[in-house]
């Protein structure tokens, strides 16, 4: 009985985690009338939490499995890909675009649908193992919870701002699907010469955190892009 329950821990975390998704989307639908992206993001970083959880359960309570991974997927999918998309949605609603104004803002969906080809390609491919091939669908999260929010709050709704939201949308759904090596967050060992990357990655990203707040969640991942394409470059 005990090994049954515990067998569904992680994939309890994990349905949380998609619960979450689903309750930022409908806040983005809020958002878009107020302009406040607030309670989004929150929710974004909790089903980031829950995302983080779900692993960390299944290694520990040693209860790994086949649908486990594709509902891990499934949940990702929506927080981290269809709640950033209905983000931009709202953004691009606002703004007025000489032509096809009704039609535009449906391209940001266009970002769900790199996230959930990203992570298609992530459960079939055996090399991302310690790194990773194309950006991290969290990645991309964290980006537009921190653009958008930067919009919100030092921006305006002029179509240069929604142009370049259209722009991100490309570019991160590119950046997802692409073959860039990616580095991971995973520590082996907390040895200075296996980390330095990654210690001068969260060292700069703490500063940028504090000084920016969430509008630094998009430098912040600019700043993990950089970094692995020079680092790749340089192996």
């Amino acid at each position: 009985m005990a090994n049954c329950i515990t067998k569904h821990i992680p994939n309890t975390i994990t349905c949380c985690n998609l619960i979450s998704g689903c309750i930022a989307c409908s806040e983005s639908m809020n958002a878009a009338v107020t302009g406040n992206y607030s309670k989004v993001v929150l929710w974004i970083v909790i089903g980031a939490l829950f995302d983080f959880c779900d692993g960390l359960a299944a290694r520990l309570l040693n209860a790994p499995s086949s649908i486990g991974k594709e509902l891990d997927s499934l949940a990702d999918v929506v927080t981290f890909g269809v709640a950033p998309a209905f983000m931009c949605y709202g953004m691009l609603r606002s703004i007025e675009f000489p032509v096809a104004d009704a039609l535009i803002p449906y391209l940001a969906f266009i970002l769900a649908a790199f996230a959930a080809i990203r992570l298609a390609k992530f459960n079939i491919d055996t090399r991302q193992t310690t790194s990773f091939l194309g950006l991290p669908v969290p990645a991309n999260a964290i980006f537009w919870c921190g653009f958008i929010t930067a919009i919100t709050e030092w921006g305006s709704h002029s179509q240069f701002y929604g142009y370049a939201i259209l722009a991100g949308v490309v570019v991160m759904g590119l950046l997802m699907t692409s073959e860039i090596p990616m580095f991971s967050l995973k520590f082996k060992s907390l040895k200075w010469a296996d980390n330095k990357l990654r210690f001068c990655f969260l060292l700069l990203s703490a500063v940028l955190l504090v000084f920016l707040r969430i509008p630094g969640g998009a430098a912040v991942i600019a700043l993990y892009i950089i970094l692995s394409v020079f680092s790749s470059r340089k192996a």
